[in-house]
């Protein structure tokens, strides 16, 4: 939607552009009737029009203009005015009287228009003056703030649920992993809470806990699926999933850091014998610190195609077992400290029987 705006106050102007851009409608500015008439050819949906203006012409005279002109008349026309009696002496379509708000506004062109944006408004007693004026200002500030911020929170919602479904349909390929993916990625939200709260602060990491084999997209089923041991190419093949991953999410800049950290990195071991890069201690990222161990206790009490899922306790054994060598020290410490809250989570998240994928 186009929307001609003619006031000379360029203060008032600038104040309804930045709330009409704010929904993707396109402005053209004229402080007076002649230069208005200019930006006519831009072929606007609505003309906002302030009736006081400087020069020969007026925002009633410039109105009865449009109105009469045949390239012109069906244009609808919101005058902007501060008296009632301008309501019997003008042609326009609307008529907004000072103070207005500025969403009430778009919502009588989008009106006009016929146009689907639904813009909210609330009334408001006016009772005249800048002091309104601002307010009314303020309160459609804080009224869209509120807009964007639920608008914000869908899409977050829509893209953690379109992660999820990816990583379910990851798991769909990679036979059996059932609920693996949800599994790990609370385990490791749990240790990260103990170990470094920080690495969650802005969702990168929880989306890289679901996307960790996403790079076994490009595995083949034989090797994913293979009951027996792997052969050494079988396996150097296995090994090129977690670069593969980071490639596959390297262009999705709001997955960029931690995210791409764990999926690249979360085969890594603290005593350096991990892959791809082969990091020890502190140059492994903490996100794959915490997310190794996290994997490590579903992978050893899930069912996986070369064996059957063990207990909790052989699972804790033998983390524990890896402590500075496989794994963080004070990452295991988190998941002693833990237990409970991990193990409640395994309960609820109980993998069905079936087929567990290798966990390469």
């Amino acid at each position: 939607m186009r929307v001609l705006l003619v006031d000379d106050d360029a203060g008032l102007r600038a104040l309804l552009r930045a709330t009409l851009e704010t929904f993707d409608v396109d402005i053209d500015e004229a402080e007076n009737a002649p230069v208005a008439q200019t930006l006519l050819e831009n072929e606007p949906d609505a003309i906002v029009l302030d009736v006081a203006m400087p020069g020969s012409i007026d925002g009633i005279e410039f109105c009865e203009r449009l109105k009469a002109d045949s390239a012109t008349a069906a244009i609808p026309v919101v005058l902007l005015t501060g008296s009632p009696e301008h309501r019997r002496s003008s042609k326009a379509d609307a008529f907004m009287t000072k103070p207005f708000s500025p969403l009430e506004l778009l919502a009588v062109v989008e009106r006009l228009v016929g146009g689907v944006y639904g813009v909210p408004f609330r009334g408001m007693t006016r009772s005249g003056g800048e002091q309104e004026q601002l307010l009314l200002y303020a309160r459609d500030l804080r009224h869209m703030l509120d807009l964007e911020r639920a608008q914000r929170i869908a899409i977050q919602e829509a893209y953690r649920e379109t992660v999820t479904a990816l990583a379910s349909a990851l798991e769909s390929k990679d036979t059996g992993t059932r609920q693996h993916s949800q599994r790990v990625q609370r385990y490791a939200v749990v240790l990260a809470e103990a170990v470094e709260p920080q690495l969650l602060t802005n969702g990168s990491a929880e989306y890289g806990f679901l996307l960790h084999d996403l790079g076994k997209i490009g595995i083949p089923d034989a090797i994913l699926g293979k009951p027996g041991t792997l052969t050494e190419d079988e396996l150097i093949l296995m090994h090129t999933h977690s670069v593969l991953g980071e490639q596959m999410l390297s262009g999705v800049a709001s997955l960029r850091g931690a995210c791409l950290e764990i999926v690249r990195s979360h085969h890594e071991r603290w005593d350096g014998r991990g892959y791809p890069d082969g990091l020890t201690r502190e140059e492994i990222p903490i996100g794959a610190r915490v997310f190794a161990v996290a994997d490590a206790l579903d992978a050893i009490t899930s069912n996986r195609p070369y064996r059957a899922a063990r207990p909790w306790g052989d699972a804790g054994s033998e983390i524990a077992g890896e402590r500075g060598a496989q794994f963080d020290p004070d990452v295991v410490d988190a998941f002693w400290e833990r237990d409970a809250e991990l193990r409640e989570i395994g309960r609820r998240l109980a993998a069905t029987n079936g087929p567990v994928a290798r966990a390469g």
